[in-house]
């Protein structure tokens, strides 16, 4: 299934994370030995690595925590703090947030990064694509000191800066890259632990070490290379083989077969955990044939199993999901979705064949590999057995994301809506964020009116059962107006070599632990080799 970015989502307790061992969590309190190299296996090439043209999924923003550092970060308690930031203060009614950066920051290229870089890159953001995400909800943003920007909302939001800390606005590249082809995203210049050397496409991208990082003593590696590897069995063959060093997985079988292998260094977020996890469903197109139909919709909905699915195609190591929130979330609750039923589903298939004068059909689209062809090979067979003919097709991860922003689809898998605070589904939920014309984040084109009220209220709430409310509300309604089939929660491993040391064991500018498993995600400054 594609994955969208990186979302962060959900209040859910904190939880220890599935390791292989003693010894072999990526933790380590020795000391650091400086110096090496780290080779890591992603699971996609990115198109630009700009912090304005780029589309960065789990690999992107890796690679964009190594070369920009995030303005705000997730701690390993759930609490949003400041990174690249000093800090992050609302106004009184919480309408305008004012972040300040840190004093003497100089980008890779000398440059200053101060409030008027800040803005820049704000303004930038908000021309380009990736505003789609903030434009129904800022007004606009001054420089208001030195190093300061002052932002504007359209709405009280009180959790902002949990969606400063997850979107990809949290990245400030250096003024000059917006001079250069593509918003530099070829070359691109930040302010983070490692400076940009080389980037071969579809081979490898190499950064080093950034010997004036605003932290010190950071980075203690001399050199990171990415090799993208987008099928799960190849990049495991290649830790395996030493071809990488460190590795990051959504598959069954490789979490599995990594999980029991003792000879490599082992996370996953299997269980409780800080957040929400990402969700695997297939997406429907409500604005064109054949999923207009809200009757097309439910069709799907109880043809399919999820536990039959988490048994036969995740091997009992993915859980099934209903709704947009899991058992153990504060936001948690039973809606209406429809239940596995098979009976009720050809029931169904006979009336939508008596309404339309044709069998239901449709076209699903899912990424390369393997892993997505299976998954869409299942859903071919049981959606048979009720009467309903579905067509595959594959494309890569960028074409995928694109069809969807495009709404050039009928159905297709999908993996997003992870992440800290429920708020961040806004931009995919929000009836304003679809576009008849463009880009339309609201991929799905699920127009609720019920949903907009719900999620403003939720942005809104200043105490936690008035945000509850708020967002039981939201996943009531998803189960009504079904434009995704919920099918998984996602389960993201990150595993490597035994002599890659304490890369599950971030520590933030202030000293707090940050989370060293998000949904795939690791931080780079403090891992070091043995």
């Amino acid at each position: 299934m594609a994955a969208l970015g990186t979302a962060l989502n959900d209040d859910l307790p904190a939880g220890a994370m599935v390791t292989n061992g003693r010894g072999r969590d990526g933790i380590s309190f020795r000391r650091p030995r400086r110096g090496g190299s780290l080779i890591i296996g992603t699971n996609a090439e990115e198109a630009s690595l700009s912090v304005l043209s780029g589309r960065f999924d789990t690999s992107g923003t890796i690679i964009a925590r190594a070369l920009y550092d995030p303005l705000m970060a997730v701690t390993a308690t759930g609490a949003i703090v400041p990174y690249l930031a000093k800090s992050l203060v609302p106004s009184d009614g919480f309408t305008k947030w004012t972040v300040t950066l840190r004093d003497g920051l100089r980008f890779h290229d000398g440059s200053p990064c101060d409030g008027a870089a800040l803005l820049a890159n704000f303004d930038a953001a908000m021309a380009s694509a990736i505003s789609v995400a903030l434009k129904p909800l800022v007004k606009g943003a001054t420089q208001s000191g030195p190093n300061s920007m002052t932002i504007e909302m359209q709405h009280p939001w009180v959790s902002f800066p949990a969606t400063y800390a997850a979107q990809q606005v949290t990245f400030v590249g250096a003024p000059s890259m917006s001079q250069e082809p593509n918003d530099g995203g070829a070359a691109p210049i930040g302010t983070g632990p490692f400076v940009f050397h080389e980037w071969v496409v579809n081979s490898h991208l190499t950064l080093r070490a950034n010997r004036h990082y605003w932290r010190p003593g950071l980075p203690y590696l001399d050199e990171v290379t990415f090799v993208p590897i987008a099928d799960d069995q190849a990049r495991q063959e290649a830790l395996a083989s030493g071809t990488v060093d460190m590795i990051i997985s959504t598959s069954p079988a490789t979490i599995k077969s990594l999980h029991a292998n003792r000879s490599v260094a082992y996370v996953d977020n299997r269980g409780p955990m800080v957040g929400a996890p990402d969700l695997g469903c297939l997406m429907l197109n409500t604005r064109k044939a054949p999923f207009d139909d809200p009757l097309a919709r439910r069709i799907l909905a109880t043809a399919i199993s999820t536990k039959a699915y988490a048994q036969i195609i995740n091997q009992g190591v993915i859980p099934p999901a209903s709704g947009l929130f899991q058992p153990g979330s504060p936001y948690y609750s039973r809606t209406s979705y429809p239940s596995y039923n098979p009976s009720e589903a050809k029931r169904l298939v006979a009336q939508y064949r008596v309404k339309h004068g044709h069998t239901l059909s449709f076209t699903s689209i899912g990424t390369a590999t393997p892993q997505a062809t299976q998954q869409g090979e299942y859903m071919q067979q049981v959606l048979k057995n009720v009467g309903v003919n579905l067509s595959l097709v594959q494309m890569n991860q960028n074409q995928v994301i694109a069809a969807a922003l495009g709404g050039q689809y009928q159905a297709m898998g999908w993996l997003d809506f992870g992440g800290i605070s429920p708020d961040l589904n806004y931009v995919w939920f929000s009836p304003t964020t679809i576009s008849s014309t463009g880009i339309s984040l609201n991929t799905t084109g699920n127009n609720d009116p019920k949903i907009q009220a719900a999620l403003l209220a939720g942005m809104a709430a200043t105490t936690q059962a008035a945000r509850v409310r708020a967002y039981r509300t939201l996943d009531q309604r998803l189960a009504i107006d079904l434009p995704y089939i919920w099918i998984d929660r996602s389960v993201w491993a990150i595993a490597s070599k035994l002599s890659v040391q304490n890369w599950a064991n971030p520590r933030g500018p202030g000293g707090q632990r940050l989370i060293g498993n998000n949904q795939g995600l690791f931080w780079l400054p403090q891992i070091w080799r043995s």
